[in-house]
């Protein structure tokens, strides 16, 4: 296993896209959570706040592992904010951790 960053760059307006299918993305990150594989998740507010309000947000990252960078993407593939077109762009790519140790 080795672990992978997935960066989701959300599409202009997808606001309320993101909020209809956030329990189903969560649900997906608590799996890899309770397997031990999920390193950390969370979005990019689109302005410089805990809360952006209708700023909404810019995208997110999860670092988690994987079996290889095939499964990782496939599994980026399948997420409910690709679905719902929350992401315009998602990027996949090998992460090695230094710190924490």
């Amino acid at each position: 296993m080795m672990l992978y960053a997935i960066i989701g760059e959300d599409a202009a307006g997808s606001l309320a896209g993101r909020q209809a299918a956030r329990p189903a993305h969560l649900a997906r990150l608590q799996a890899l959570q309770e397997a031990g594989r999920l390193v950390l998740a969370g979005p990019f507010p689109a302005i410089d706040a805990p809360d952006p309000g209708p700023a909404g947000f810019a995208g997110s990252l999860i670092v988690a592992e994987f079996p290889s960078l095939a499964d990782a993407e496939a599994w980026a593939a399948a997420d409910p904010y690709v679905s719902a077109g929350v992401y315009a762009a998602t990027t996949v790519r090998p992460f090695r951790r230094v710190l924490p140790a």
